[in-house]
Parts: C-alpha cells; sequence; structure tokens
C-alpha cells in the first residue's frame, strides 16, 4: 500500500489515477512483475504484485519516483509526495490470496466512496471484462475458479459477493523492502509435520473409505466432503502445492482453490472429519 505525504490527496482527479496505472503498466513490462489486483483511491492506492527478478523495493522506488516528478512538475513544487515508506506483506497463501483481492476490490465501498464493487479505478472492471487494458493479471486468479472464462467471471463474482470473514491484514506478515513475494510455485506450500499420503490413509481409515473410493470421479456428497476435509487439512499439516494435492485426490486445481478459499461450502460433515483428525494426532 502506498500513500499521500501526511495523507495529502495524491490522486485526487481522474487524471491523477490514470497517469498513476500508465506508471504501473509501463513498469510491468519492464520488470515482468504481474498485477493480480489493484486499487487506486484519492489518498492511497493497494496493489497486489508478485514479483518475478526485480526486488519489490526497487520495483516501487521507480514507480514512485517518476509518479513524484511528474506530480511535483505539474504544480511546480517540490518535496515528498508520498510517505516514506510502502507498507508492503506478504501473501503465500492461495487462500489469502483470493480474500486480499476481495479486500482491495472491497475498499472504496468501506470508504463510502462508492455502493458495492464497481468501483471506476479498481482492477475489478479488469476480472469482469468491462476493461480489457491488460494493466491486471486476472487470467491466473480467474483459473481458480473455472478453466472457462465466463463461468470463471461468474463464480468470481459469486466470490466476491458471498459473505465471508473479514480478513485483517494482521494475517500477513511485513516484508522487507528487499524481500521478494513468492513466485506462484511458492504459493500454497506451508511445512507441516506429516506428509498429504499420511493424512489421505489416515482419513480414509477414519471414516472407513478406501483411498481408492476417494479418488474415484463421483458425486457422492460423502466422498466430496472426505476430499474438502483432506485439502483443508493439507494446509495445516502437510508440505505440499496445491498442483500435487490435486493430482492425488484426483481433482481440478482449481477446485483446490475453492476449497482453501471458501468458494466451495463446506458442511457440518467436512468439519467432524477435521476435528476426529485432529483429536487422534494429538493423542
Amino acid at each position: 500500500m502506498v500513500r499521500g505525504n501526511n495523507g495529502q490527496k495524491i490522486f485526487a482527479a481522474e487524471f491523477h489515477k490514470r497517469e498513476y496505472i500508465t506508471r504501473l503498466s509501463k513498469y510491468k513490462e519492464q520488470f515482468f512483475f504481474k498485477l493480480f489486483a489493484y486499487c487506486i483511491m484519492d489518498n492511497h492506492a493497494h496493489l497486489l504484485i508478485q514479483v518475478n527478478n526485480t526486488p519489490l523495493s526497487e520495483i516501487m522506488q521507480r514507480i514512485q519516483q517518476v509518479y513524484t516528478q511528474w506530480f511535483n512538475r505539474r504544480y511546480g513544487r517540490t518535496g515528498h509526495v508520498f510517505q516514506q515508506r510502502y507498507k508492503a506483506l506478504l501473501c503465500n497463501k492461495e487462500n489469502y490470496l483470493l480474500q486480499l483481492i476481495k479486500y482491495i476490490h472491497y475498499n472504496p465501498a468501506k470508504a463510502n466512496i462508492c455502493k458495492g464493487i464497481n468501483y471506476k479505478w479498481s482492477s475489478h472492471s479488469n476480472y469482469i471484462g468491462v476493461i480489457n487494458d491488460g494493466v491486471a493479471d486476472t487470467d491466473e486468479i480467474l483459473r481458480m475458479f473455472s478453466e472457462n472464462r465466463k463461468q470463471a467471471v461468474k463464480e468470481y463474482l459469486q466470490f466476491m459477493e458471498q459473505k465471508s470473514e473479514e480478513i485483517s491484514l494482521r494475517d500477513f506478515r511485513e516484508s522487507e523492502p528487499e524481500e521478494k513475494i513468492p513466485s506462484q510455485s511458492g504459493r500454497g506450500i506451508q511445512f507441516g509435520r506429516i506428509s498429504i499420503d499420511e493424512v489421505i490413509e489416515k482419513v480414509c481409515f477414519q471414516e472407513k473409505v478406501s483411498i481408492n473410493e476417494i479418488i474415484r470421479k463421483t458425486r457422492i456428497q460423502k466422498v466430496s466432503d472426505i476430499r474438502k476435509a483432506i485439502v483443508l487439512l493439507s494446509e495445516r499439516h502437510c508440505d505440499v502445492t496445491n498442483t500435487l494435492l490435486a493430482q492425488k485426490l484426483n481433482l481440478p486445481l482449481s477446485m483446490i482453490s475453492k476449497i482453501k478459499s471458501g468458494v466451495s461450502k463446506r458442511t457440518d460433515y467436512v468439519q467432524e472429519i477435521i476435528h476426529r483428525f485432529q483429536e487422534r494426532i494429538s493423542e
């Protein structure tokens, strides 16, 4: 997050916001970073960036520097435009990634700038196809909902409208200026105490089903719930990527993301499975 010095409205007019987005687009091409979400308010902006090889600190320094120069020239002034230090938080879990996008897109509504989510200067317009300027990188995120773009947009909107427990920025740790936000291969990874194979075996034994039943394509609710429980337990106890988890459970990668983010509804039975498992391993 970047903020105007002393709360100054550095993006007060539409042409200010347009200029800042232009700078973002320029340095995206130069530094090959991904911009998954953004929201430009009057006195601050939220950016969800995934870096490549260039450190976040260098990217932000360039963007802030060129905007400051442009702003000062336009108004015949000198000095700081932004607060000295931007606020950088690390997001390294896919379920938080979707929640963070939701948080960013709803920021104007929370500030009573607009009703709902349809704010002109956020990447929400990119996600629903109203704007196709390529500034926001939406494809990877939408594929978490569905491989079919039309269906993905529909499910994205359902997710945005769905009431869920609000995340707090305290859920993320603050990064150092030189620290890189993890790449895609690093998202969805947590370090735990047991392997995913062991989780699958223990849950199947606990619920009296075979592993073959779990990996077979079926719409049986019990099997679906057991899979969901395994996905959620893997977050707490395993070091496993979403890709490997999808392979182990014979599920689409997008379904793993939906389960973790809460897009896919959790039944009471799912919670019971998790509770029983937790009790067993704590004995």
